[in-house]
């Protein structure tokens, strides 16, 4: 059975990101994209030719018969173009932040399982080769169990977007976004750190800075503190570095690896077992990562292809939007430690 599909938000991440994952899947067609920039019709029509255009989400869904929806607009649009899918009966993948509020996340992931359908977040970045690998290597016991890992994204700026107002790239815009640095790469680093240490989230600290673009709105720069029930993860993100860099640390209770762009070096315990691979793709080459699409859109398919199966990434982004949130939280309260409801909860029924 061929799924026919629609992109909501035709911009450098659907056309340059997604599209060319989806065309080549054979168990999809997409036959139609909505946006409001009327200036992205020219270059999806030579990505995609011959599709329907509209100019709203709205117009799309009311007269497409569609079985799912890659949304792709900006994080603030997300929530009503989620509801108005999953209310048609069309399953939905969306880009991150799936939404920016948390009763929001609740309302949708609970009208999804209602109807029975898909709901998913675009996490790509567990897909990328030096980091699956890094996965795999913990999986396997390579390293012990983690204790503690350290996340680190240095940029000059944030990615290209299209302009919205007086901005000319919405990631500035706290309204569109929903924050600066912390909401483009610490989402990010919330799911994939996640696979590393064991445990739900039990508490945050942050200090969100402008260290450099202080005619932004939003901040450059993030100290982060994921605290999690086997260990603890450090992410810093800035906006405000001199150079385009990605390096992470997972520390093992026999052994730690390293990445460094493309670079993974293990270090187990025991003489001679240091090795290091080099993978081609680095995890700084690039925004849009096509072939990290991939894996999600199989993963998403999948989901659609078993009824009454939810994809897990709709629970895992509740838990990046809950990081984000206490994050901000905290770095508010001067960088206080800030619990989960989850570990308060827990907190209170004990000493009942």
């Amino acid at each position: 059975m061929i799924l026919r599909g629609g992109i909501i938000g035709a911009g450098n991440v659907a056309l340059r990101g997604h599209v060319p994952a989806w065309l080549a899947c054979k168990q999809i067609v997409l036959t139609c994209a909505a946006d409001t920039q009327l200036e992205s019709r020219a270059e999806l029509d030579r990505v995609l030719p011959g599709r329907t255009w509209y100019e709203s989400a709205e117009a799309l869904l009311a007269s497409e018969p569609l079985d799912f929806v890659d949304i792709c607009t900006p994080p603030a649009a997300h929530g009503d173009a989620i509801r108005s899918a999953l209310r048609r009966g069309v399953h939905v993948l969306c880009e991150k932040p799936l939404v920016l509020d948390s009763g929001e996340m609740e309302e949708l992931r609970g009208l999804a399982e209602s109807r029975r359908l898909v709901l998913a977040a675009v996490h790509n970045w567990r897909n990328a080769p030096v980091l699956a690998a890094a996965t795999a290597l913990v999986r396997d016991g390579a390293i012990g169990s983690v204790r503690r890992c350290r996340w680190e994204v240095l940029r000059e700026g944030p990615s290209a977007a299209v302009q919205t107002g007086s901005l000319l790239n919405w990631r500035l815009d706290p309204a569109m976004s929903g924050g600066g640095i912390l909401v483009d790469h610490g989402w990010h680093a919330a799911y994939v750190v996640s696979d590393w240490i064991s445990g739900a989230l039990r508490a945050v600290a942050a200090c969100l800075e402008t260290r450099k673009h202080r005619e932004w709105p939003v901040e450059d720069t993030a100290n982060v503190l994921l605290e999690f029930e086997g260990g603890e993860a450090n992410l810093f993100l800035s906006w405000a570095a001199g150079e385009r860099r990605n390096r992470a640390e997972i520390e093992g209770t026999r052994g730690r690896i390293r990445i460094d762009g493309g670079g993974l070096e293990l270090e187990s315990d025991g003489p001679g077992s240091l090795c290091r691979r080099e993978f081609a793709e680095s995890l700084s080459d690039g925004s849009h990562h096509p072939g990290w699409f991939q894996g999600v859109a199989a993963g998403f398919l999948d989901a659609i292809a078993s009824p009454g199966r939810s994809s897990p990434s709709a629970a895992e982004a509740a838990m990046c939007l809950e990081a984000i949130l206490l994050a901000q939280e905290s770095s508010r309260r001067g960088g206080q430690r800030v619990p989960t409801r989850a570990a308060v909860a827990r907190t209170v029924g004990t000493f009942r």
